[in-house]
């Protein structure tokens, strides 16, 4: 454990991951590949995970790789997806949601090329890239994308409502730079990317969420689960009292045991 502010991971010098592979063309269609030491001799789960940073292109994957270290060293594979982002030629919409479908479309070959257990597969994503990670899922319930072993959804303080997020002006309305306009403007897109208006995403969803969170409202994360349960699925927030946003990716905080927990219990249920 550490007494350092977990915000300040951002300002660390992230470690390295022993691979990178290109998933499509451009220069941020790549993903940095984690795998456990056991990898040798079983194939492991995988977790494919999507950063945070509001969508802007100020924010990489690689804030994200203590985490996705940390979870490697748990026996799971772990892929942290790059994507076009919001201030990217060709991020936004729909170059940031194309991106997605492209990585998860790469997930064969992948396997193809590392050993991975494609038929233990939960997708997981902070902030913005929890929002990234349940919209992936609600493709994947619709046949967007094939994941056939996709076991569920773990959120991290997601951004799951865009609608919620234009009417509280979250982080100086960076929603409107991701969709290219207000509802007002796109309401179709709001409606199409946003993963409240997307439900039932028809697998197990845990949402973990500071309850201070001062970047993405705990009230959002308990309205979504509301309506995820009201529309028949299995969705669990589980609560983290006075913690903020940064601690939840963050592997030397009091709660990062929770996280470790809930994807595990999200890897043993049945695809």
């Amino acid at each position: 454990m550490s007494n350092r502010p977990s915000e300040t991971i951002l300002d660390l010098t992230p470690p390295r991951a022993a691979e990178r592979v290109s998933y499509g063309a451009e220069a941020d269609h790549i993903g940095d590949l984690w795998l456990p030491a056991s990898a040798r001799e079983s194939k492991p789960p995988l977790l494919v995970f999507f950063h945070g940073g509001y969508w802007r292109a100020r924010y990489d994957l690689e804030h994200a790789s203590f985490a996705c270290q940390a979870l490697a060293g748990e026996e799971i594979a772990v892929w942290n997806v790059e994507y076009r982002r919001s201030e990217i030629p060709g991020g936004g919409w729909p170059g940031t949601f194309e991106d997605v479908l492209a990585a998860l479309s790469y997930l064969p070959r992948l396997a193809e090329l590392y050993p991975l257990d494609l038929q233990r597969v939960v997708f997981c994503g902070h902030s913005a890239g929890g929002h990234l990670a349940l919209w992936a899922a609600a493709q994947a319930a619709r046949d967007a994308v094939a994941v056939p072993g996709l076991r569920g959804v773990l959120a991290l303080a997601p951004v799951s409502d865009l609608h919620a997020a234009w009417e509280r002006h979250l982080s100086q309305d960076a929603v409107v730079g991701l969709l290219g306009g207000t509802p007002a403007d796109v309401g179709d897109r709001y409606d199409a990317a946003s993963p409240v208006c997307l439900l039932p995403l028809r697998v197990p969803q845990a949402l973990i969420h500071g309850t201070a969170d001062p970047a993405v409202p705990f009230a959002m994360s308990e309205q979504y689960v509301s309506r995820a349960t009201a529309a028949g699925d299995h969705a669990r927030l589980i609560p983290l009292e006075g913690y903020g946003h940064f601690e939840v990716i963050d592997p030397w905080s009091s709660i990062w045991p929770v996280v470790v927990k809930e994807l595990k219990r999200l890897l043993a249920a049945k695809a």
